[in-house]
């Protein structure tokens, strides 16, 4: 299933984007560049992905700022569908399900208002688990 085929009956359905995952989930592993950068009360998490590259996202459990600050990708969430390029910066609220396709290399940063620094408790703290993805071992974008 292709994000486009997705995407095509308009704004995708959960159970559309975790099947998309699932799907995705049978692909060779990528390895994505994460910078993680903190200041006087926020995270950003900041990923660099190659054109080509298809993801989806993690479910944040708070509201945060998203950022492409270089390349091109499609984005496909309960919201809608759209394609964004360097510039583009958003509130996603929480509990989105996100899925996209670079269409070149690209630069994206969620930025959370928080103190916290240890990633591990920023992990517990600001994504939904997702325990039958973590039982197959897949690996989505934060």
């Amino acid at each position: 299933m292709s994000l486009h085929a997705l995407a095509a009956g308009g704004a995708p359905t959960r159970a559309q984007l975790v099947r998309f995952e699932e799907a995705i989930a049978e692909l060779p592993p990528v390895d994505y560049e994460t910078l993680h950068t903190f200041g006087p009360g926020f995270y950003a998490r900041t990923i660099r992905m190659q054109a080509g590259s298809v993801l989806t996202g993690k479910v944040h459990a708070t509201e945060h700022i998203f950022m492409v600050s270089e390349g091109d990708m499609t984005i496909a969430t309960e919201a809608g569908v759209q394609r964004v390029g360097a510039g583009f910066q958003a509130v996603c609220k929480a509990g989105l399900k996100r899925a996209g396709y670079c269409h070149a290399d690209t630069v994206c940063t969620n930025v959370h208002i928080t103190t916290e620094t240890d990633l591990a408790k920023l992990e517990a703290a600001l994504i939904e688990p997702d325990h039958a993805l973590t039982q197959k071992g897949v690996a989505c974008l934060g």
